[in-house]
This record gives C-alpha cells, structure tokens and sequence, in this order.
C-alpha cells in the first residue's frame, strides 16, 4: 500500500557522480512519484535549502539523501544547520555514506539524523540499499506536509 499520492521531492547531496547517477536511475524507475534535486556540496545545499543565488525557486525537499564527506561544507556541519532551523527541522535525513565509522555513525545520530546507511561497495547491494530507502521513505512512512 502506497502512502503517498503527491509527488514527493528528494533532495540529493552528492559530491560522487557515479553514485548519484545509480541513486538517480534507481529511483527513476520507481513507481511511486518522485522528483530528484541533485547539488554536489554542502554550500550548494544550504543555498537550495534557503532558496538562495541559482536555486531561489528551489522546493522544499520531502526528504534529504545526505553524503557525509562533502566538499566546502561537509555532511555532518550540513546536518547540524537543518536540525538547529526551525523551518527544516522536520524535514527528514538520511545519511547515505561510505563511513561505518562509530564516531561518525553516533555523532550524526547526536545531531538528529532520521537514519544512518551505510553504501554498500557491490553495485547490486547499492541498488538494493536505494530501494529499501525508496519504499520504507516514499511507501511507508508519513511525511510531513510543505511547510513553505
């Protein structure tokens, strides 16, 4: 049972360009509606997420796929900046990383992340990874309404 019948935007930051295009082909082939906004920094997001420069038209994202080792701004200084904001906050995280660091596995989770995944180095274990993010975040879970 789907439990969304808006479209449902993902932000994507993603500095690996090979990752990004399996998460984005993955999800493209999706059932369930999406629309997939890919930036490659952590400066490049917080300008999307606060609408600023070349993304002032930018929505609000349903839902935040976060690398942790981002160029300019890394993934944990981004995440720290969403949950402090009032007007992001309830945007869910999920941190989609190389690192299954402790340090950086508790720290994320002090910072308020909604769940910590780690990528898989196998190409069909990836996919798998971004399907099971895809159904329990776009089938499963209720997201909270826009908020802009």
């Amino acid at each position: 049972m789907i439990a969304h019948a808006r479209l449902l935007r993902i932000l994507l930051v993603e500095d690996s360009k090979s990752d990004a295009v399996l998460i984005q082909k993955t999800l493209s082939r999706s059932k369930l509606l999406n629309e997939l906004y890919l930036v490659r920094d952590g400066v490049e997001a917080t300008d999307f997420l606060y609408q600023q420069g070349e993304y002032a038209d930018a929505p609000r994202p349903d839902l935040i796929l976060l690398d942790l080792n981002l160029p300019k701004k890394n993934g944990r200084e981004l995440l720290a900046e969403i949950k402090a904001d009032e007007d992001l906050m309830t945007i869910p995280v999920v941190i989609l990383t190389t690192s299954s660091n402790e340090i950086d596995i508790l720290k994320s989770y002090q910072l308020r992340v909604n769940c910590y995944m780690v990528k898989p180095v196998e190409l069909d274990q990836f996919i798998e990874v971004v399907k099971a993010i895809e159904h329990f975040w776009l089938a499963l879970v209720e997201l909270p309404s826009d908020q802009g």
